[in-house]
């Protein structure tokens, strides 16, 4: 373990027990024997914190305090994805539900493997959405969106490369929004706020599957290699005029200055696989202004079925992440999600 035990963290097998008089501890459900889960953990300024300090935790603690926790619930869909309902509408972000292998995780990557969707899988967990954000285009962020757009008639927000994709791949064209970043759109009580954004990077600092399409392909897609990042994009989402507001992030690397003043009550923040990005947790905080919960994503294994548990990502340290974002934003409570919780406006677990 990389973490220090002065943090207030909550285990299946061993709830920590120091500090609860201050401390709201929220359970998740266990990763499975071989990957314990890292549970979700507040911290609260000190008694000691000097007197602007004190004021700025303070303020960071009332961001998503509740004021609208019961206008909006979220669920996790695994690696990036979300399924966000507000009253009876439904907004998706990054939805692969599929997760077929790869071979990624077990060292015999195979980048022309068969795209594919299982409609049974994908149906069970989506509702009737009538909005579906895409950060980019890879597979597990595009992969089902053709399946759920043609079947629900739902409306796709992302770049011109996901629109390209999209329509070779049977998607009306009129069913997607092409989008840049910076555009603030208006879906009647959800407003969602484009951010042009960036990808995680390898450790040479190279991009994994890069390039753009202007143009539809020459062939309608058919393996994971026919899918190129395509440019990526955050989305901040905000349920109706009081909140919360939500920034959601599909990849591990963000433009500074294209996310300082958002504020999100919640922040989505996908776990670094490495240092590639100088100073990753700690500057994103500080640029979205110490949002009031962070949630850690896309640090699961996301060729295994969401029937179960998660199970870690072996490249990902979870444990790091939430000790960064604890040092660099000490009022900000942490969520580790699961697959199968229901989470209100405040990602507290609620009811399903």
């Amino acid at each position: 373990m990389t973490h220090q035990d002065t943090r207030a963290t909550d285990r299946p097998d061993a709830p920590f027990r120091r500090g609860l008089d201050r401390r709201t501890v929220l359970r998740g459900a266990a990763l499975g024997a071989a990957s314990p889960l890292i549970p979700a953990t507040t911290a609260t300024a000190t008694a000691a914190t000097a007197t602007a300090a004190t004021a700025t935790a303070a303020t960071t603690a009332a961001r998503g305090s509740g004021r609208a926790s019961g206008s909006a619930s979220w669920r996790w869909l695994g690696t990036a994805g979300w399924r966000i309902d507000v009253g009876d509408r439904t907004v998706l972000f990054d939805p692969y539900l599929t997760r077929f292998p790869t071979g990624l995780f077990d060292g015999a990557f195979d980048p022309g493997t068969r795209l594919r969707t299982r409609p049974e899988v994908v149906d069970a967990h989506i509702g009737r959405p009538e909005l579906v954000l895409v950060s980019h285009s890879h597979w597990d962020h595009l992969g089902d969106v053709p399946h759920i757009a043609r079947t629900t008639g739902a409306h796709v927000v992302g770049t011109e490369t996901t629109y390209h994709l999209l329509v070779a791949l049977g998607v009306d064209a009129g069913q997607i929004s092409v989008v840049k970043g910076g555009e603030v759109l208006d879906f009647g009580g959800i407003t969602v706020e484009v951010v042009p954004s960036l990808h995680s990077r390898n450790k040479k600092c190279a991009y994994f599957a890069p390039g753009t399409l202007n143009a539809p392909p020459a062939t309608a897609p058919s393996s994971i290699s026919d899918l190129p990042e395509g440019d990526t994009l955050a989305f901040q989402v905000t349920a109706g005029d009081s909140g919360p507001s939500a920034f959601l992030m599909g990849a591990s690397d963000f433009s500074e200055r294209a996310v300082r003043g958002l504020r999100p009550d919640l922040a989505m923040i996908a776990v670094p696989a490495g240092t590639a990005t100088h100073q990753y947790v700690p500057r994103l905080l500080r640029a979205l202004d110490s949002p009031g919960v962070v949630v850690p994503v896309h640090w699961d294994n996301f060729e295994v079925p969401l029937s179960g548990s998660p199970v870690r990502d072996p490249s990902m340290d979870l444990e790091a992440f939430l000790t960064q974002v604890e040092k660099a934003s000490p009022a900000t409570r942490t969520v580790v999600p699961d697959y199968r919780t229901v989470y209100d406006g405040d990602m507290r677990p609620g009811n399903d």
